[in-house]
């Protein structure tokens, strides 16, 4: 566990990208089996024990020490394991420290009955906080250390140095702690085999464009163009009497949208948006929401929610490879294979015709009425263009609408997790309404935790401390009237309507453009005026 724990820790800590690469790298250089599979598994979300539960290690801690001061640590710091792993009162001449292997293996094969015991053998027999604190996020699955799934794979293809798009390929076909795939990597094997029924593709990302300088390089004639729409982007595998559905990471969702791949009758592999469609219409974010990170769906919900995949391109049909077609090609054959499938559950993404860059750009400022309204922007294709795993440079961009602005008012404080426990780093701000009296009050709106510097914490988590007037656990209420308060300037990327929220709208994607410490919170934007935008987004 030592060096599993000194690995979270360095990267807790760190925040360059390539940095925290070269970390995991050497630690899966370095590490034998089967403990760096066992931490590649955790840090690409991949373990899960059922019998582990956070309550288990709160009742374990306040057997050890006092209820009352233990929830006083907790409320001050912010995160249970890191509490936890602080105040933990280690009785001497406990066993040695456990290895990562041994752990798991124990945790694996646990009933919920000895979870308990398990968990205060090992903490007594860690010297480190951090070691403890390992052991617990390790348990509830909440690393939290500023690494995706996809780079912990990354580090895995440098350390045996091969394209991160293999690694992707197989890795629906492998089983932690990996051992096949580092014998590969290393030289030692043969490559494990990815030929199973509906395996994962790597998904091809597009780059943000940079109208400044990429549109005076770019022939407007080599690009196709077509809406960036607001859904999730999926990948829809009908092969070999097998049908699933992945998220663009890779997360099997087969489950919870058994109607959408009932619809795909004929082998093929799809790329597209997963939407809720009503009528031919996209309805909004909001409504996807309803279905999403639910474990199963009943006939009712799939009634009222009814989802499709808006496809924009095909990676197989049949025993077909597409994949190195170019996308002229391939969406020759994707529109046929829509054309013959003629399911409402499965539609075509249209291609927007446009002679020039200022003419799109019109396009995209102004949108017709109707779907494109609950688009996020434009996406461009090179005609000529391979599909290929990853963000290669150049062949699709991505040209996102300029985020709308709100001044909004700081209304409550919660602490952060990590690096950030103990700050208060996640705000909730309003707008002004008026009551049935007709006095101003604040409606919440939204909630963001980034946007601002690590200075810019700073002084927010001095004015949230100054100014606060209650405590509800780790979330503080703040003073925020017409004469006193914090405006934050709010970018967002769009509205829905929200039964959730007091105001009936909600944000999406709302993050802190700038800190208004010049303006009066009197001055702050008004729920009206969020109200005419949901209206003109609705198209009425």
């Amino acid at each position: 566990m030592r060096a599993f724990a000194e690995l979270l820790d360095r990267l807790s800590l760190t925040s360059s990208r390539n940095a925290k690469l070269t970390m995991v790298c050497d630690y899966l250089a370095g590490t034998p089996d089967p403990d760096r599979g066992w931490a590649l598994a955790a840090l690409t979300g991949d373990l899960t024990f059922d019998a582990a539960k956070p309550a288990f290690i709160r009742k374990a801690v306040e057997a050890r020490m006092d209820p009352q001061l233990f929830s006083w640590s907790y409320d001050y710091v912010g995160d249970l394991a890191e509490a936890v792993s602080l105040v933990w009162p280690a009785r001497p001449g406990a066993n040695r420290e456990p290895q990562l292997s041994e752990v798991i293996d124990a945790l694996r094969g646990a009933s919920r009955a000895e979870v308990q015991r398990l968990i205060e053998g090992w903490l007594d027999a860690m010297r480190e906080p951090r070691e403890r604190w390992a052991l617990l996020k390790l348990m509830t699955g909440g690393l939290r250390v500023g690494l995706t799934a996809r780079l912990a794979k990354r580090a895995a293809a440098d350390m045996g140095g091969v394209e991160p798009a293999e690694i992707e390929e197989l890795w629906h076909a492998l089983e932690p702690p990996y051992v096949d795939l580092f014998a590969w990597l290393e030289g030692r094997s043969e490559k494990p085999t990815s030929e199973h029924p509906a395996r994962f593709r790597p998904v091809m990302l597009a780059q943000a464009i940079d109208e400044a300088v990429d549109f005076g390089k770019l022939d407007p004639a080599d690009y196709a163009a077509e809406w960036k729409w607001d859904g999730i982007r999926v990948q829809a595998a009908h092969e070999g009497g097998q049908r699933r559905l992945y998220t663009r990471t890779g997360d099997d969702i087969s489950r919870t949208f058994p109607d959408v791949l009932d619809a795909l009758d004929d082998e093929a592999v799809l790329d597209g948006e997963l939407l809720v469609i009503r009528d031919g219409h996209v309805a909004p974010f909001a409504d996807l929401q309803q279905r999403l990170n639910r474990k199963a769906v009943d006939a009712k919900l799939m009634a009222a929610y009814p989802a499709a995949i808006r496809a924009y391109d095909i990676l197989q049909v049949g025993a077909e490879d597409t994949r190195s077609l170019p996308f002229r090609e391939r969406r020759k054959r994707l529109e046929a294979f829509v054309a013959k499938e003629a399911s409402p559950r499965i539609d075509l993404s249209p291609i927007q015709p446009f002679e020039s860059w200022a003419e799109l750009a019109a396009l995209r400022a102004d949108p017709p009425v109707g779907d494109p309204q609950v688009a996020e922007g434009l996406m461009l294709k090179r005609w000529d263009s391979d599909y290929v795993g990853g963000r290669p440079k150049g062949p699709w961009f991505k040209w996102k609408r300029d985020p709308f602005l709100v001044d909004a008012v700081l209304m409550y404080a919660q602490r952060g997790h990590g690096k950030r426990s103990s700050f208060y780093s996640d705000y909730t701000f309003g707008v002004w309404t008026q009551d049935e009296a007709g006095q101003r009050t604040l409606t919440p709106v939204g909630k963001a935790y980034f946007g601002f510097t690590d200075e810019e914490l700073m002084q927010i988590d001095k004015f949230v401390r100054d100014n606060t007037l209650e405590r509800f656990g780790p979330v503080r209420s703040v003073r925020a009237e017409p004469r006193h308060g914090l405006v934050f300037e709010v970018a967002f990327e769009g509205l829905q309507r929200s039964t959730r929220h007091k105001s009936g709208v909600a944000m999406r994607f709302p993050r802190i453009s700038r800190i208004r410490w010049d303006k009066p919170p009197g001055e702050a934007d008004e729920l009206p005026m969020l109200e005419r935008l949901l209206a003109q987004m609705e198209g009425r």
